[in-house]
């Protein structure tokens, strides 16, 4: 159950807290205008969003948190980091996102801490460094901001520019988990799945993958259709396995996928379906998940649910040897071994 790591907060996530969010558009124009900061703020999310009585528009969105940060505004130079990041109204360039986030991060504001820690971690337009994403996303977790309570804790878990402490990292996870931040609840369930920090439960798992799941989180509807599979903190209940897997394979998320697939293959919570066993692991195999790879070459070699092919076979199953799958090398090897001998 691996969790994905460290992403930017986008600028849409969140809205200016100032009174004016409630003034008319034009009444904000004005402000900004004159060179309110909150306003040209203001004015930026209202095209960024496409929202209030304006459509979408990321350059002019651009425009105004440029002049709000020029000011010195924190959130104007946060958010326009985040166009730099994302390369919306502006080129993409991740040098001048961390030049803006480190502005804004300087003057404590604690979204752009987190960024720059991501940055850091993921070495986007800086030197990659444990240490200073630990320092960052610190500073960010301390002020209560619950993705970059999240993060620290991945970075305790995997001892990534920090001593590993499993203890550490559940506190985290959880000080996240119980703002409702979905990847920290994802990450505390996990940790109670494994017995990582804390005494073993699936109920205590299963709890927590719920909770994330419910929000849409594809990696824990994924774990929890797992737990609903195998009976881990819940009643046994392969339609409810199902029911999750799709949810996060709808999602385009490999392993949940696969697992679909055997679910269609042996008939497991569906309709066995050999059709739609192979196209769902096609979805998988094409992300290159080694699993489903060998699922689907086992697939073509035999005609089920595909039209026989020992080529697609062949094809399918070299992709999964690739990354070492054990099945997958056997299979390739016999069926060139066979092909050699005619049969």
């Amino acid at each position: 159950m691996k969790r994905f790591l460290f992403g930017i907060l986008a600028a849409g996530l969140l809205f200016s807290c100032s009174d004016i969010k409630n003034a008319s558009m034009d009444d904000v124009l004005e402000m900004a205008e004159k060179g309110d900061a909150e306003a040209q703020v203001e004015a930026g999310m209202r095209y960024y969003n496409g929202n209030k009585g304006v459509e979408k528009n990321f350059i002019e969105a651009a425009h105004w948190f440029r002049m709000a940060a020029e000011q010195g505004n924190a959130e104007g130079q946060y958010r326009l980091g985040i166009m730099y990041n994302y390369g919306e109204g502006e080129k993409k360039d991740a040098e001048a996102a961390v030049r803006l986030y480190r502005k804004a991060a300087m003057q404590g504001y604690a979204y752009a801490q987190c960024n720059l820690g991501v940055c850091y971690e993921n070495g986007e337009g800086v030197e990659q460094s444990h240490t200073e994403a630990v320092k960052w996303f610190r500073k960010a977790a301390e002020q209560g901001e619950a993705y970059a309570q999240y993060n620290l804790g991945v970075c305790y878990e995997h001892g990534y520019g920090v001593e590993q402490s499993y203890t550490e990292a559940v506190r985290w996870y959880r000080k996240a988990a119980e703002q409702g931040n979905a990847s920290g609840q994802n990450g505390l369930g996990t940790c109670y799945y494994n017995g990582y920090g804390v005494e073993q439960s699936y109920t205590e798992a299963v709890r927590w993958f719920r909770k994330a799941a419910e929000q849409g989180n594809a990696e824990t509807q994924y774990n929890l259709g797992i737990c609903y599979e195998h009976g881990y903190g819940v009643e046994q209940s392969y339609t409810e396995a199902a029911r999750w897997y799709r949810k996060a394979a709808e999602q385009g998320y490999a392993n949940a996928q696969n697992n679909l697939g055997i679910c269609y293959e042996h008939g497991y919570g569906v309709k066995q379906s050999y059709t739609e066993a192979a196209r769902w692991w096609r979805k998988a195999a094409e992300q290159g998940y080694a699993m489903a790879q060998h699922n689907l070459g086992v697939f073509y070699e035999h005609g089920y649910g595909v039209e026989q092919s020992y080529t697609e076979a062949v094809r399918w199953y070299r992709k999964a040897a690739e990354q070492g799958n054990a099945g997958a090398q056997w299979n390739l090897w016999n069926l060139m071994r066979l092909q050699q001998k005619g049969y």
